[in-house]
């Protein structure tokens, strides 16, 4: 049995299918009832609190997890204390070279070291900026033409939330990924305006970027997250912290296809455009 952690989310909901789909025992940690994929079992549970994963945890040989949470070593203790024998993170690519104060790659930081403390065989997935992070542009869209959009002349190696989840399906089913931590990429790095783009042109829209200002865009990220992770952020992309435009082949290398460009992403999920 596998349990992935965060099923509801971009990676994890593509990785129950994926994990059900080849025919894998496959369980879902849920803190809530939600429709999940055929053969996929929803057990109630919370991160945030160790005691309430024992159901889930029953009879689980390996773990999908997700970073953040209040008490990482609590919840490894829980996994290694039922039976479970091996576990993939969530991580990032800010980890590497990352500064421990910087709250998001400081968070992801002190995820790794608890997976790693935790006596579990472990694999890291370091993944770069999610193409689904365009799905915030949606409010915007519905408005209008133009998106404003910090961090304009960032370029970024965006990744399918799908490789990922394939990735994450190949370490946790398939021998030889212990004490590896794998960096994977979208095929290219983008800027905002070149997503803008392929989404027009698919929409058959003209859209247009409007690039923020460093003082609007605090302003504006503030409204939406606590400001240590807009310090994070801007650390990043302004302060020059984290340069996430490289591109690597280890979607190639661990699936054995190409990792998908944003056009087929864009496509996939046009519905939630119009």
């Amino acid at each position: 049995m596998i349990l992935v952690t965060g099923a509801g989310g971009n990676v994890g909901s593509e990785l129950t299918g994926i994990l059900a789909r080849d025919g894998h025992p496959v369980r879902a940690l849920v803190r809530t009832p939600r429709p999940l994929p055929d053969g996929v079992e929803g057990v109630p549970g919370d991160l945030n609190d160790p005691a309430s994963l024992k159901p889930a945890l029953e009879g689980v040989r390996a773990v999908f997890l997700l970073g953040g949470y209040n008490d990482m070593p609590g919840a490894l203790t829980a996994m290694r204390d039922a039976g479970v024998e091996q576990v993939t993170l969530l991580s990032s690519r800010s980890v590497v070279g990352g500064h421990e104060d910087n709250a998001v790659a400081g968070m992801h930081m002190a995820a790794e070291a608890s997976v790693r403390a935790s006596e579990l065989a472990w694999t890291f997935l370091r993944a770069s900026g999610f193409m689904s992070n365009t799905l915030q542009w949606i409010p915007q869209l519905k408005a209008g033409d133009v998106v404003r959009e910090p961090f304009a002349n960032v370029p970024v190696a965006t990744i399918d939330p799908y490789d990922i989840a394939a990735v994450a399906a190949e370490s946790l089913t398939m021998p030889g990924h212990e004490g590896r931590a794998y960096a994977i990429t979208g095929p290219e790095a983008l800027r905002p305006a070149d997503r803008l783009r392929v989404l027009g042109e698919l929409l058959g829209r003209d859209l247009q970027l409007s690039p923020l200002s460093d003082a609007d865009a605090r302003v504006t990220m503030s409204a939406e997250m606590p400001e240590k992770y807009v310090d994070a952020f801007f650390r990043f992309f302004t302060g020059g912290e984290f340069d996430d435009s490289e591109v690597t082949s280890a979607v190639r290398d661990l699936t054995g296809r190409d990792a998908r460009p944003f056009a087929d992403w864009a496509r996939a999920h046009l519905a939630a455009f119009r």
